[in-house]
């Protein structure tokens, strides 16, 4: 969530009371100067005691060794020492916990490097019936350097067995085409150059993580002290942050995706940025692994274990050129990607509309990817404008109601979700905001105004977080609109902040600079009815399924969030707006009598499924079995990516001259309206809203 505070870096940095000796290492310079920023600045700020070390501790050694390839018990049991002695340290300013750990792992890297290497230099034997268990939780450490070779062995061969059924797939295929231009191998060739692939990968890997120095590992240490306080407080080493302030302004060329390293070491989409060509090419999707990332047609470098920075790296690239992800989707499923990189289109990026057609009527169809805000030019775009313009289109086309989608909307200016919640009714309170000392202010929408007031229906899925969930949640306690979409939204009602640690440290200590900065959160919000949507989100008042419905991708799914909690209700009234009783029955009929909507359930239902079983056979006959079932059971869903062929769009009156005069605007509308007419879920909003009148 943006907020904006005037020189608040600031005014922090004249009241930190920076208290040092002159000797002190840049890795005391950054942590201290961090823990006064967390204790003076964090909305809850923590009490260094047992409770905080063993947070500390707990989250460290899970991304220290996330799938449990390296460590030892011992090696454990030799930290587990320091379990309640962490807070001890950063109040004494030192590092041996740290220090151990670092030494530790790195023996172990160096000693895992002889294991895959000896491993991978004989044949697997693939009529063995063992299986490989891939998903980190339920992995344990192993007891001896024995057992963990074996395990390293399981897991080599599986990643050999992949590519060995792969090419078996490409084989058969080719059979059945009759495409003599393929050239068949042997078994025994194919399972020689799917361990020199693999070999060449594992090669690439360990080289990464020679280069994961202790400069890059002590980073990550500080990320997870600031990650104790909530998810969203980070530590950005000043090339993370410069990456960051990038990534936010959009001044590069790439596929257009946010990235965050999980806790378990592995790349995960969080975003896609509107417009992108992450955006225009569909696949890739928020909460996406990345597996490996080719150039082109080139072989595909395996990321497991590399820093953020050169993951980033690798993917971004020149305009034009082709990136290929592999990614693992949430069902596990694997598949690979290509994406042509581009600038992003900023127009793309804004509110859009369309006219929905069905049945003889007419829904206005309104598409707000998230809350931008220009501050720094005079004419710049405003996304409460651009909805307000948006609305007077659909208006004069006399549309009998309007679905707003901030579906895989992540939020952004508060002060544009207030003005626009503002467009939906006269005057009146929209979210309330609380400091650490218990501060409350009501912000209002002042401006008496109404741009629509007809049927709204607002569209949510759980990536709709922040600043939709406040509009979302304001339009349902006035009771002026139904709420559409999955269980529940994502649940951050927070507001975080960035302070430069350069500001911070005095002077004198100029030649350590640049230190980086942290993230601090600073506010929560909560709802007109006294309630946060912290954890809780907003849960629709008609719940439609997709395939992430059952998937734990919430703020309370992550570690440490801020807990859930309520303060007195802001004095407004209802405005009685909705027949719920009448919707939600018509709904529910519907349901029953829809094919896609029962689909879809049954999709999000298989997708949690698949995602909690990640155990695999290492008998290759009996893999091949598997991945054939899950496949023929795909096909049942692929259903869902049809157009509805009662579904029509068309273009709003005010906007035809524009588009159909532009080529390149007009393609783009078209893609836009395509992917529209499959969406099961806008089609059920739609009928909705006429139900609303």
């Amino acid at each position: 969530m943006k907020i904006r505070i005037v020189n608040l870096c600031l005014l922090i940095a004249t009241c930190f009371a920076f208290n040092t000796s002159p000797d002190v290492s840049k890795d005391q310079l950054i942590q201290q100067s961090m823990l006064q920023g967390l204790s003076e600045v964090h909305y809850h700020p923590q009490e260094i005691n047992d409770d905080f070390s063993n947070r500390i501790y707990d989250l460290y050694m899970k991304r220290l060794d996330y799938n449990k390839k390296f460590l030892l018990k011992e090696d454990v049991s030799k930290l587990e020492k320091y379990r309640n002695q962490i807070g001890d340290e950063i109040r004494a300013n030192t590092f041996d916990f740290f220090n151990l750990s670092y030494d530790i792992i790195t023996q172990r890297i160096a000693e895992a490097q002889s294991y895959y290497k000896d491993i991978l230099s004989q044949p697997f034997d693939f009529t063995v019936n063992e299986n490989v268990e891939l998903d980190e939780k339920k992995l344990s450490y192993s007891a001896s350097k024995d057992d963990l070779k074996n395990e390293w062995r399981k897991y080599l061969k599986y990643e050999v067995l992949t590519r060995i059924s792969d090419e078996l797939d490409a084989q058969d295929k080719a059979k059945e085409k009759n495409d003599t231009s393929y050239h068949a191998k042997s078994f025994d060739q194919i399972e020689a150059d799917a361990r020199k692939k693999v070999l060449k990968l594992n090669n690439s890997y360990f080289k990464r993580l020679s280069e994961y120095n202790k400069e890059k590992r002590i980073g990550g240490y500080f990320d997870v002290i600031a990650n104790t306080y909530d998810p969203h407080t980070e530590f950005f080493p000043p090339a993370d942050k410069k990456e960051f302030d990038a990534r936010m302004s959009g001044h590069f060329e790439g596929i257009g995706a946010q990235l965050q390293q999980t806790e378990d070491g592995t790349t995960k989409v969080t975003s896609i940025v509107p417009g992108s060509a992450s955006y225009k090419q569909g696949q890739l999707k928020s909460g996406d692994i990345i597996l490996k990332v080719a150039q082109g047609s080139n072989t595909p470098v395996d990321i497991a274990g590399m820093p953020l920075d050169s993951v980033v790296q690798l993917i971004r690239g020149k305009k034009g050129t082709e990136v290929r992800l592999t990614i693992k989707k949430p069902d596990a499923s694997t598949i690979v990607i290509p994406i042509i990189r581009d600038k992003v289109e900023t127009e793309e990026t804004f509110a859009k509309s369309a006219i929905l057609n069905f049945d003889n009527k007419k829904v206005g169809y309104l598409k707000l990817p998230e809350f931008y805000a220009d501050f720094e030019h005079r004419d710049g775009r405003h996304c409460s404008e651009d909805v307000k313009k948006e609305l007077e289109k659909l208006k004069a086309d006399n549309v009998d109601g309007i679905i707003l989608d901030l579906r895989d909307n992540g939020g952004g200016s508060l002060e544009e979700a207030v003005k626009m919640a503002g467009l939906f009714f006269t005057t009146g309170p929209v979210v309330q905001v609380r400091d650490k000392e218990n501060r409350v202010k009501v912000l209002n929408d002042e401006d008496p105004g109404v741009t629509w007031n007809g049927p709204l229906a607002v569209m949510v899925n759980t990536n709709s977080a922040s600043a939709s969930e406040i509009l979302a949640a304001a339009m349902q306690d006035y009771k002026r609109g139904i709420i559409v979409g999955s269980p529940s939204t994502f649940g951050k009602g927070t507001v975080q902040q960035f302070i430069d640690l350069d500001d911070v440290v005095p002077s004198e200590y100029n030649a350590d600079k640049p230190l980086g900065s942290v993230k601090i959160t600073i506010q929560k919000f909560y709802r007109i009815n006294g309630g946060s949507t912290q954890l809780k989100g907003v849960i629709p008042d008609i719940v439609i399924p997709d395939p992430y419905t059952y998937i734990d991708e919430h703020e309370k799914d992550q570690e440490y969030p801020l807990k859930w909690d309520e303060i007195p209700a802001a004095k407004y009234n209802t405005l009685d707006a909705v027949p719920y009783e009448k919707v939600e029955k018509n709904a529910k009929e519907r349901e029953k009598a829809n094919p896609s909507i029962e689909l879809l359930s049954e999709d999000a239902q298989r997708m949690k499924k698949t995602k909690d079983d990640e155990s695999y056979s290492l008998n290759l006959e009996k893999y091949r079995a598997e991945q054939k079932k899950l496949k023929e059971e795909n096909k049942k869903y692929e259903a869902l990516n049809k157009e509805i062929p009662e579904f029509t769009l068309e273009i709003p009156k005010a906007d035809i001259q524009t588009i159909q005069s532009d080529s390149s605007k007009t393609s783009r509308n078209k893609e836009w309206f395509k992917s529209i007419r499959k969406d099961a879920n806008i089609y059920e909003t739609a009928h909705i809203v006429e139900d609303m009148k």
